[in-house]
């Protein structure tokens, strides 16, 4: 049963029961392991996440983009059951089924492109990025892998080389792989230049510091997440995709984040019909059940040997089965459409504020960020972020904070979020800028 659609609280945050848990969770679990909210959920649905006290909160995070479909949304709660009473496992290296195969048909069909394709099936968008590399590699044989200033790519060894920011990611955990090089990106509100001055200063980098002739793959996220929700300037992204194609260097593109309509496009690469090689895929692809994917160009995706690619629980059944249910969702609920509606609404909502401190509202669909700043500047203020982030905890509504400064407030609602609770949730929000003035 989805939970009442509205917020209300019934106790101070955290309440007496996520207290005690709070206590329990420092006894038991690693202190490496952090939360954001100091509050424990019982039941999730639609916009609204239960907590063990009763309250109700409005959710603006969907578990990190994880949960675009809603926490329990209907197919999917009913395709897990059934394939729980089927069974749990195999291991499709094993005795395959028919659930993997159709999810490699929907990722073949949906992605980007109408050439002939191969998916993969992993767990977490970081072992998705390795596979990713590993087959890049395999395909050219060459080493060198390029990413991008406030990329995210993973927790995982190679992943964390490929992630840019230290804190909390890297520091203390290296050494870290080798051949991995940094380029600079695209920060429109940094760095005023338009996609093709920025794509120049990339290229002319990779082609100086690392060459063609070394380079398996380009990888990028088409909006970066963790490093602020950066959207590229028009034309960055198509230029750097040609001088792959144009190079020998397969494109990757980490649609961890972005994919499965939560940008406003099924992924993030369509809006300005770009076609990558090599297509990363995780969190919105099955409604919270852990899966990842690899979709790519058939002849690409074939160069790793026979076993060279794989998993104990790889494309586990049960989440082949959410996966299926959540694109049905998407597709059968017009959760694409949804997601343009849902940005232009909160667009609305944070124009109202109209607060100087607001130096950027950015993102597409259901992807939205503010980076806040020091009045007439583009100085960071991870501060403000902090304190208007807790005004907001503190009243039921949960924001997330990112980029390399720590001054994004990134929006990531579910799609199936009502109208009203937005409304109310930003209503909190434009609170919580008169309060911190």
């Amino acid at each position: 049963m989805s939970p009442t659609q509205q917020r209300r609280l019934v106790t101070e945050l955290p309440g007496p029961r996520s207290v005690e848990l709070m206590e329990r969770k420092q006894a038991a679990v690693a202190g490496g392991v952090g939360t954001t909210m100091p509050v424990f959920a019982a039941s999730a649905g639609g916009g609204i996440v239960v907590d063990v006290d009763g309250n109700h909160l409005i959710d603006l995070g969907s578990g990190i983009a994880v949960t675009t479909v809603g926490a329990s949304a209907p197919r999917v709660v009913a395709a897990v059951t059934e394939q729980v009473q089927a069974f749990t496992h195999t291991c499709f290296m094993v005795t395959p089924y028919d659930g993997y195969v159709a999810v490699c048909e929907a990722l073949n069909r949906l992605t980007p492109g109408d050439h002939e394709k191969r998916s993969a099936l992993f767990n977490s968008g970081a072992e998705a990025v390795e596979n990713a590399v590993k087959i890049a590699r395999a395909y050219t044989g060459k080493d060198a892998v390029a990413v991008f200033d406030h990329a995210y790519h993973g927790r995982t060894n190679l992943t964390m080389a490929m992630t840019a920011k230290s804190m909390p990611y890297k520091h203390g955990f290296g050494p870290f792989a080798p051949e991995v090089y940094r380029a600079p990106g695209s920060y429109p509100f940094k760095d005023g230049k338009t996609g093709a001055e920025a794509a120049a200063v990339a290229i002319d980098l990779l082609e100086k510091q690392v060459g063609a002739e070394n380079l398996a793959a380009v990888v990028i996220e088409p909006i970066q997440g963790e490093g602020g929700f950066i959207e590229p300037a028009d034309g960055f992204l198509p230029a750097l995709a040609a001088w792959c194609r144009a190079s020998g260097v397969v494109f990757v593109a980490d649609e961890v984040q972005t994919g499965f309509a939560r940008t406003g496009d099924m992924f993030a690469c369509d809006r300005e019909g770009v076609v990558p090689d090599l297509i990363v895929t995780a969190k919105g692809i099955a409604g919270g059940l852990p899966l990842s994917a690899v979709t790519g160009r058939a002849e690409i995706m074939a160069a790793p040997h026979a076993g060279g690619l794989g998993g104990t629980y790889g494309g586990n059944p049960i989440a082949c089965a959410a996966a299926l249910a959540a694109i049905a969702t998407i597709e059968e609920d017009g959760l694409v459409e949804r997601a343009r509606t849902v940005q232009q609404l909160i667009f609305d909502k944070i124009r109202k504020i109209g607060d100087d401190r607001i130096g950027d509202l950015r993102g597409r669909g259901g992807m939205v960020a503010i980076e806040l700043v020091r009045p007439g500047t583009t100085e960071a203020d991870p501060r403000l972020a902090r304190d208007v982030a807790r005004y907001c905890h503190q009243r039921g509504v949960i924001v997330l904070s990112c980029g390399t400064y720590g001054n994004v407030l990134r929006f990531l609602p579910p799609l199936t979020i009502t109208d009203d609770l937005l409304d109310e949730a930003f209503d909190v929000l434009a609170e919580a800028f008169q309060e911190t003035e």
